[in-house]
């Protein structure tokens, strides 16, 4: 499970998030996501703070969150051509880092083919490009919560 405030903003997106996961043993990962930058925290155990380092952008494990991030900004749940991504592959919850070349396909609005070296699967987003369905790991239960201004 995850649950995860974003804001995105000329173009970028800040987010927090927690996701609790039980593999290979019970655990709580708390992560925030600035511009160029990653801190994630497995509560209890250890830390990592990430830059880029001359890739595209991150890519937290079990985050549908983080597949929205290409999406959003190259407007691929709108169609154009397929897209190919340099990510910086964060693995939960060794948080384990390493980079990792993945492809996004658009398919029809609304839909796109993610793929990387040895997996793939149809993500659906939403109109805004986040995600609603990635099958065998996600579904959202609950529509974005938007701020009205003030």
């Amino acid at each position: 499970m995850e649950i995860a405030r974003a804001l995105w903003s000329s173009g970028r997106l800040e987010a927090r998030g927690t996701q609790l996961g039980t593999a290979p043993e019970p655990y709580e990962l708390r992560y925030r996501l600035e511009p160029g930058w990653l801190t994630v925290e497995v509560v209890g155990g250890h830390s990592r703070e990430l830059g880029l380092e001359g890739a595209d952008f991150f890519d937290l494990g079990f985050s549908p969150l983080f597949n929205s991030l290409p999406v959003r900004r190259d407007g691929l749940h709108r169609g154009g051509a397929p897209r190919d991504y340099a990510m910086l592959w964060i693995e939960v919850p060794s948080l384990a880092v390493e980079r990792s070349a993945q492809r996004y396909e658009p398919l029809h609005p609304g839909c796109v083919r993610f793929s990387d070296a040895s997996f793939s699967a149809d993500i659906e987003l939403d109109e805004d490009g986040f995600v609603v369905s990635y099958p065998g790991l996600a579904e959202r239960v609950h529509p974005p919560l938007r701020e009205t201004p003030r």
